[in-house]
């Protein structure tokens, strides 16, 4: 039997995910499980337009495959049981592994993790937020700086049992001015790779092509150009960046 065309098949609802901030359902195509959050369901923000936050995460998208690295899951839109939204493939996680975590302060791994900051817990106990020393994550990290992640939180970063890091939620991403908020911070003033100049090289190709014209169905002629800004001052500096602006360096919560 052939499989079931994502963008035309009946999206089936088969449960809701209640804490996100937005309406987010889980549901199915065929034998393929889906998530979907319709435009309806999107709460206002006073920092982003509205009725836009789909148009976002597949953008997203489109950049992770102009990257080449796989960073995001399948996104597309499409019309489901409450009109059109965001359309993403599931991904089983691992629940053996956690990309980002929370360690006594006194636990930090000595190798294989970087350490962003230290807090107190309920408790009062000193605790460390610590991610994985990983090329994936690494990516991952350039892929938020050039989108202008607003809100990568630990539990945005889904560990697969291969290895493998997918970055979901991305609805908070390529707004003109800065915005920069995630929870991986530990290569602050490292040298990019050659792989990840790469990259980003391939994004500033796209942008006259292929990937440009796909972008322009999502985001303003203002936030394609802020893109493409972004991508030349991280190629020119050649290293990780560290916070800056007014705005809180990492979201809140963290996960």
């Amino acid at each position: 039997m052939p499989a079931p065309d994502l963008v035309t098949a009946e999206l089936t609802l088969t449960g809701r995910i209640t804490t996100a901030s937005n309406a987010t359902f889980l549901g199915s195509i065929g034998d393929a499980a889906v998530v979907y959050k319709p435009i309806a369901g999107e709460q206002p923000l006073w920092d982003f337009p509205d009725g836009c936050l789909a148009h976002r995460e597949v953008a997203a998208y489109r950049v992770s495959q102009a990257l080449g690295w796989n960073i995001v899951p399948r996104t597309w839109l499409r019309d489901g049981p409450f009109g059109e939204g965001m359309v993403q493939l599931w991904q089983e996680t691992d629940p053996e592994q956690d990309a980002v975590d929370l360690v006594a302060a006194d636990d930090v791994p000595d190798a294989g993790w970087k350490e962003v900051l230290q807090g107190r817990d309920d408790d009062g106990r000193i605790v460390a937020l610590i991610h994985e020393d990983t090329p994936a994550l690494r990516r991952m990290a350039v892929f938020d700086v050039v989108v202008n992640n607003a809100d990568r939180k630990g539990d945005h970063i889904l560990a697969m049992a291969d290895g493998h890091r997918y970055g979901v939620d991305h609805g908070l991403t390529f707004h003109s001015e800065h915005k920069l908020r995630t929870v991986l911070w530990g290569w602050i003033g490292e040298e990019l790779s050659a792989e990840e100049l790469e990259g980003i090289d391939r994004i500033l190709t796209g942008l006259e092509g292929e990937l440009g014209s796909q972008l322009a169905k999502l985001l303003t002629a203002e936030e394609i150009a802020s893109l493409a800004a972004r991508c030349v001052r991280l190629r020119s500096a050649g290293r990780f960046p560290a916070p800056s602006g007014q705005m809180p360096a990492a979201p809140w919560p963290l996960f």
